[in-house]
């Protein structure tokens, strides 16, 4: 307000005649410094504040997806983890270390529950350009020691009776087995989480719901590079294909369970 009033003096000044003497150049360029000063002051305050809502709440805090308890039948949903076993090996991938750690935590947890409720957990996950290993070696080679991605890793290590699908693209149904498993397993449903929720998990949901399968993406299980990114990401499944975001904690299983398909 003050560097309002001051510019609004000011131009007055150079504009209306008065009976004193004029402002010299000096005393002119000395006003408008002080003047810009007090902008500086006044504005900071307002520039933070628009800073801080640029970011979405959301981004800062996954578990802000909230949409009230969700329940999900059980006949006819499956878990499909993306990625998540992962060395996490490759140039700036800290922060995203950092998000992952504990998103796998909550999604180890949520897993729990859905195969305490009888809901099948599918793997999908590159093989890192390892064409002559199998699953088993990837996971022991990114649960080693010196992977980066180890504690994630080794909080969703997979049981034997977990599915896997290998995957050459970032879509999980791109040239994978993944359609005919969802359809022998009779899959109307699916809840979508894992690693990286710009990418691999955004083209798995959209091939998703090209099939006309319902997508539920609990917020909290899914990390992408950056918080931005993932936001992004999360609003596009909400808003272009109709997913639900509800955070895991959020969700019931609730209903008879499926038939198991060996």
């Amino acid at each position: 307000m003050r560097a309002c009033v001051g510019m609004t003096i000011l131009f007055s000044a150079k504009r209306a005649p008065h009976p004193g003497p004029k402002l010299s150049r000096t005393a002119e360029v000395a006003s408008l410094f002080q003047v810009a000063g007090w902008l500086v002051r006044d504005m900071l305050p307002f520039v933070a504040m628009t800073a801080r809502r640029v970011v979405p709440a959301a981004v800062r805090n996954p578990a802000r997806h909230k949409e009230g308890p969700v329940a999900v039948p059980v006949h006819g949903t499956a878990l499909l983890l993306i990625d998540v076993i992962n060395d996490l090996a490759f140039p700036g991938s800290k922060i995203l270390v950092e998000q992952a750690e504990p998103m796998a935590i909550r999604l180890a947890a949520l897993k729990r529950r859905v195969s305490a409720a009888g809901i099948p957990s599918i793997y999908i996950n590159d093989n890192f350009g390892q064409w002559r290993s199998d699953f088993r070696r990837t996971v022991a080679h990114c649960v080693r020691r010196g992977s980066p991605g180890r504690l994630v890793s080794r909080r969703l290590r997979p049981t034997a009776r977990d599915y896997f699908v290998l995957k050459p693209k970032h879509s999980g149904f791109f040239d994978t087995t993944l359609d005919t498993l969802l359809k022998a397993l009779r899959i109307r449903r699916v809840l979508l989480t894992g690693i990286a929720g710009n990418i691999c998990v955004l083209f798995t949901a959209n091939d998703a719901y090209m099939r006309d399968l319902k997508i539920y993406a609990p917020a909290d299980c899914i990390v992408s590079n950056t918080p931005t990114d993932n936001e992004h990401a999360l609003q596009q499944i909400k808003t272009a294909l109709k997913g639900n975001l509800a955070a895991s904690t959020h969700l019931t299983f609730d209903g008879p369970a499926r038939r198991r398909v060996t």
